[in-house]
């Protein structure tokens, strides 16, 4: 190795060796801590040339003149780049994991969501799984629950694990013994068992209710225009942000409102196909610095060999990156090897979403040439 690439390569080591103390302690690194921290061959004057070339470079700033370096965005992202095939995964972790997605079960949503639960109880991070719809899904059980005088709450559950809610507005009120009826009755039209007795006018209302809910729960369950997201571990991200302020938690928090901003961030993870880790999200809102304290990372799952699905963690910016890398990699190659299996076992297809039929007219008609019929 010449002379150069070894300066080079002990650049890069001096820069991990920078970010990693500075993930473990959260202060700013001076020359001595750094020599002291496994770079004791290097003299502290050698570590502050260093030091200055790698502040040229962008990838170290310095808070204030007699003060230690702190990583740049540049740095992070050189340093996250070079470890994104980490596969290092602790045997602890890996046992949570697999234990997740040990059964072989037709309810593939509800693995989704243990496996997604497992994994954010794995990293301490707040994680996001998108989902593609599957098909050959039949609503098993439904439940009624009276709110108010004017409204019911309806809960669906399927073969698959998905949990449906529907509001229903009553036109009188109803006695709690007339709710549990109800609720018979729509059971009893999902497994063609006997219904109760009821009253004329109350089995006049049951059906009208039910027809409601079958019509409401087709049309969102054919007009499939968005994945679907399951969410879990927000509340890891005040444990993560502990010294954080409450503003900087509030802003951590709103990312989950942007439901267009999350979209783009699992969709761009499903494009490329692999891991990825960004800070903050001006990648894609430019020169949006609000969220540099954030570390988001991605990577796509597969149903034979085809992604379908993405998962995002979201954490501080002091993230044990190479942990959370391998439990990625781990994660998305059992998730995959899993869902495909039982899909095939279960004989399950899927879809992805798609353009609503007026959003592909309103694209069509985009196209048509303009004429002047006067």
């Amino acid at each position: 190795m010449r002379k150069t690439e070894r300066k080079q390569q002990r650049q890069i080591t001096i820069l991990y060796g920078l970010i990693e103390l500075f993930l473990s302690t959260g202060r700013a690194v001076g020359s001595t801590t750094l020599q002291e921290h496994g770079f004791g061959d290097i003299s502290s004057a050698t570590i502050r040339n260093y030091f200055s070339k790698l502040e040229e470079l962008g990838f170290l700033r310095q808070q204030h003149s007699s003060g230690g370096r702190i990583p740049t965005k540049q740095g992070f992202a050189n340093y996250t780049a070079a470890h994104l095939d980490s596969t290092n995964i602790a045997s602890e972790d890996a046992r949570v994991l697999n234990d997740s997605l040990a059964n072989d079960t037709k309810e593939i949503v509800g693995m989704l969501q243990t496996s997604a639960e497992a994994l954010s109880k794995v990293t301490g991070h707040a994680v996001l799984v998108s989902s593609p719809r599957f098909d050959q899904d039949l609503i098993i059980k439904i439940k009624l629950s009276s709110i108010d005088d004017k409204r019911a709450l309806c809960i669906m559950v399927t073969d698959f694990g998905l949990i449906h809610t529907e509001l229903l507005y009553l036109p009188y009120k109803l006695s709690s013994f007339a709710v549990k009826r109800m609720e018979s009755f729509f059971q009893s039209k999902v497994t063609g068992e006997d219904y109760p007795r009821m009253y004329a006018k109350e089995e006049e209302l049951a059906s009208k209710l039910y027809e409601e809910i079958v019509l409401r729960h087709i049309i969102k369950y054919s007009q499939f225009t968005c994945e679907d997201i399951y969410t879990t571990g927000l509340s890891k991200l005040i444990n993560a942000n502990d010294d954080a302020s409450s503003s900087t938690l509030a802003l951590s928090l709103s990312l989950f409102e942007n439901s267009s901003l999350i979209k783009k961030i699992l969709d761009e993870s499903a494009k490329k196909g692999s891991l990825d880790c960004f800070i903050g999200i001006d990648r894609f809102l430019p020169n949006n610095t609000n969220y540099d304290h954030t570390a988001i990372i991605t990577i796509p799952y597969f149903i034979n060999g085809k992604p379908v699905g993405s998962i995002a963690i979201f954490g501080p910016l002091r993230t044990n990156y190479k942990r959370i890398f391998a439990i990625l990699n781990y994660f998305s190659t059992h998730l995959s090897h899993r869902l495909s299996r039982n899909l095939y076992k279960h004989n399950i297809s899927f879809r992805q979403p798609a353009p609503l039929p007026l959003e592909n007219l309103s694209q069509e008609t985009k196209k048509l040439p303009l004429t002047n019929h006067l």
